[in-house]
């Protein structure tokens, strides 16, 4: 939306910028209420000390607070004469005039015709609506349309409070200001832009929508970029508001080695939903830039979409959808999910996701329905599965069954892929890159065996669909004792086609096969809570037990593990029925959970709460000790007759401060296997959160080291305007600091000004490990004028 305003621009990325980098925006400036509308009956109301009629020469004269009141506007001064004859007005001294929209007028000496249409004001300051303010020597208004500002002045800063007449923080300061109120723009000549009253930019012409704009066709604020590949380069986007319910932007990216990088994006919003889509494309002057990379191409380019449809109040559809011509293309460029900065301090993303998905919400019901397609941005796109479909409803009756309630779900997967993903077990399978290195002759094909590898994704295609339909009842008997039975019948017909590629033998059975697993389910779960009453507060202590009965896992380990590898064993899942996180493993066999949670709630104010058990295998298979081709739940406490310890306590004083410890403890030697301790509190002015985690090795599962370390983050609001802001994430095993962003910014209701320093971890083509990088981002924003933003990356570090 401007045009030339000044020359603040970006310096590239060399690494992404963590979700700690704040992006600020400006404060929330109070909104001022529309005077209420009056009636245009072309009658003008005069209120005065005195009022005086020249019959003669046909003047109303009114002197001495004056207030005037005429089609919506209301005038205000020590002196107003009306002419009837030349239609006239004619105001001096303290002149307040606002209008129909509440935009506020000061002045000296007014005038204009009755219409408002056409005259002169001197000496005036305007204050709008939108809170924005504008001063100058004179004005002259014609044809209703067009106001000529002489030696005028614009900001969107207040006024400082302690001294008006200082000057704002920034204003723009033009030898003619001319608003044109038909096309709802500000056009400055000659003009400069001042902080503090000092001049930091020159500026002949530039053009903006006036305040009122939300939407206006136009340039907006060009983005200078910098990179080792591309060179020097500045985007110049153009957006163009077609019709009030949609729009495109044009963004060329001008480069100093590749040549011009198109970029369109056209957004429309429909009755039911919207949508959008974003292309992209270059012919590269010098692909040997990117010599050895997916870049090393001449045409390089891309589309995004997606968009949401509502069907009715419940039901939704939509797509997500990425097209690439190589997958390091948004990396290269920075675009699409890489143009974002935030969100790469702890993961970056691995891949887009494109799917067509419908989705339906009652009241006790859900269902979804989705087709999915992964693009690698690691360049592994054969070890990365096509899901089409995969269908979940879930529904629970909504009239009792036997005194108890009654659901039932359902889930259908299918998933195709084309090579098998292997990872390492051990530190030489890892340094020879035996589970990563494709082989094709069998003597190297030996070395993919569970003792050396995992079996993270099975090639060929796997189709299971599964239903489950669950009862439970609770009983409370004189004794305050809850009893809670449950019964539940689960079952899942399985086909998988499996491709005999090297090594998949040495973990599932290759070839065309069928399963039919059934799940019978009984269990009583039993609560009796004890409650402690004192001056000081409420403590509940509560022993718990369950005891669940079934047969074994059928073939257990036999089928493959695409949606359940992930098993972390501790209070949240300790009295789950089955503990596996997805549906191709279920838990068989007896078993019994036992703990105590206790909650105490204090008179005045704060909580603490405690969970504290074990779980204990009765009878027949132990799932959790049962290796699949990815040792799911191996190592996770579980796979032995008697767990490891699970406890957690967590306190919270009062709404500004939260502490808690979680932890899983060897059952035998009571050394912390897995301990997280974490400690946050939000203030007026302040918030701190410190996590702090360790983790023993388990190298079943592909973790050779124990993994130890400090995760920190701190935001401090120094004063009402200006905020400090710091992460930083310690290895204590490597005994370094690994990645750290340190950032400050300046806020108000008219102005943005922030900077973060950033090391973040970013994806290098081929199978070579992320590498951590440097960049510097700076924000600069000045309320309706523009906001930019600039970055600068450094060198990268293995």
């Amino acid at each position: 939306m401007i045009v030339g305003l000044f020359g603040a621009g970006a310096l590239g990325i060399a690494g992404s910028a963590p979700a700690s980098a704040q992006s600020f925006t400006y404060n929330p400036v109070p909104v001022r209420p529309k005077p209420p509308k009056t009636a245009s009956d072309g009658q003008m109301l005069v209120q005065a000390t005195q009022v005086d009629y020249d019959y003669n020469n046909s003047r109303v004269s009114a002197v001495g607070n004056v207030q005037m009141f005429y089609n919506g506007t209301s005038v205000e001064a020590d002196k107003v004469i009306y002419d009837q004859k030349t239609k006239r007005l004619h105001a001096e001294g303290n002149i307040r005039m606002t209008d129909a929209d509440g935009k506020i007028t000061y002045a000296n000496v007014m005038d204009l015709s009755d219409d408002y249409r056409d005259g002169f004001v001197d000496s005036l300051r305007v204050d709008t609506a939108d809170n924005t303010r504008m001063a100058a020597t004179r004005a002259d208004r014609s044809s209703g349309n067009y106001t000529v500002f002489q030696n005028g002045v614009y900001t969107a800063c207040a006024p400082c409070k302690d001294d008006p007449k200082k000057p704002p923080l920034w204003q723009v300061k033009g030898a003619r200001i001319i608003h044109d109120q038909l096309e709802k723009m500000l056009y400055f000549e000659n003009a400069q832009l001042e902080f503090f009253g000092v001049p930091m930019a020159y500026m002949p012409y530039f053009s903006t929508p006036d305040p009122t704009v939300k939407r206006k066709s136009g340039f907006l604020m060009p983005t200078p970029n910098e990179s080792t590949n591309i060179g020097y380069s500045v985007d110049v986007p153009y957006y163009w508001a077609i019709a009030p319910n949609y729009d495109m932007t044009f963004d060329p990216r001008f480069t100093t080695q590749q040549g011009v990088l198109l970029q369109a994006e056209f957004r429309q919003r429909l009755m039911d939903g919207s949508y959008q889509i974003r292309a992209y494309g270059i012919d590269q002057q010098d692909p040997g830039a990117f010599v050895g990379q997916p870049g090393d191409r001449q045409f390089r380019g891309g589309v995004e979409t997606l968009g949401q449809f509502a069907l009715n109040d419940k039901w939704v559809w939509g797509w997500d959808g990425t097209l690439l011509s190589d997958y390091y293309f948004m990396s290269d460029y920075r675009l699409g999910l890489y143009k974002d900065p935030l969100g790469a301090f702890l993961n970056l993303p691995t891949e887009a996701i494109s799917q067509l998905y419908l989705t339906g919400v009652g009241n006790r019901s859900y269902f979804d329905a989705r087709t999915i397609y992964y693009l690698s941005f690691s360049g592994l796109q054969n070890q990365v599965p096509v899901v089409a479909p995969v269908i979940d409803y879930s529904n629970v009756i909504n009239h009792s069954v036997l005194g108890g309630e009654l659901s039932y779900k359902g889930n259908f997967t299918s998933l195709t892929r084309e090579t098998a993903a292997f990872d390492a077990v051990n530190a030489t399978a890892l340094a020879n890159g035996t589970c990563t290195t494709p082989n094709t002759a069998d003597s190297a094909a030996k070395n993919i065996t569970p003792a050396n590898c995992l079996l993270r994704g099975m090639p060929g295609t796997y189709t299971r669909a599964t239903g489950e339909v669950e009862w439970r009842r609770s009983f409370t008997d004189s004794w305050g004792e809850i009893w809670t039975p449950f019964a539940s019948l689960r079952a899942d017909a399985i086909d998988t086609s499996i491709s005999n590629q090297p090594g998949v033998s040495n973990f599932l059975p290759t070839g065309q096969s069928q399963a039919l697993r059934v799940m019978p389910t009984v269990g009583l779960e039993y609560r009796y809570p004890f409650i402690n009453v004192q001056p000081w507060g409420t403590t509940t202590i509560e022993p718990i037990a369950q005891v669940i009965i079934r047969p074994n896992e059928p073939d257990a380990g036999k089928l493959p593990n695409e949606d359940a590898q992930s098993m972390t064993f501790d209070t949240s899942n300790l009295f789950s029925v089955d503990k596996f996180s997805g549906y191709d493993r279920v838990e068989g066999g007896g078993r019994a959970n036992a703990g105590v949670q206790s909650t105490t709630q204090f008179d005045h104010g704060g909580t603490v709460t405690a969970v504290f058990g074990q779980s204990y295998q009765l009878f027949g298979l132990n799932s959790f000790a049962v290796a699949d081709a990815n040792n799911t739940a191996i190592d996770s406490g579980l796979d032995k007759p008697v767990s490891d310890y699970v406890a957690s306590v967590a306190y919270s004083p009062n709404r500004t401060y939260t502490f808690s410890v979680r932890g899983r403890f060897d059952e035998a030697t009571g050394s912390a296997n897995r301990l997280e301790a974490e400690a946050r509190a939000n203030y007026d002015r302040f918030s701190v959160s410190v996590l702090y985690g360790d983790y023993a090795p388990q190298a079943e599962l592909g973790y050779l080291t124990r993994r130890e370390g400090i995760l920190t983050s701190a935001s401090v609001k120094l004063t009402s305007n200006w905020v400090v802001s710091g992460s930083a994430r310690y290895d204590l095993v490597a005994n370094e600091i690994n990645q750290y962003v340190i950032g400050a910014g300046y806020v108000d209701d008219c102005f943005v000004l922030a900077a973060n320093y950033v090391t973040s971890y970013e994806y290098v083509a081929g199978n070579t490990p992320p590498t951590l990088s440097h960049s510097f981002m700076l924000q600069i924003g000045l309320r309706t004028l523009a906001q930019t933003s600039t970055s600068a990356g450094g060198g990268t570090v293995q």
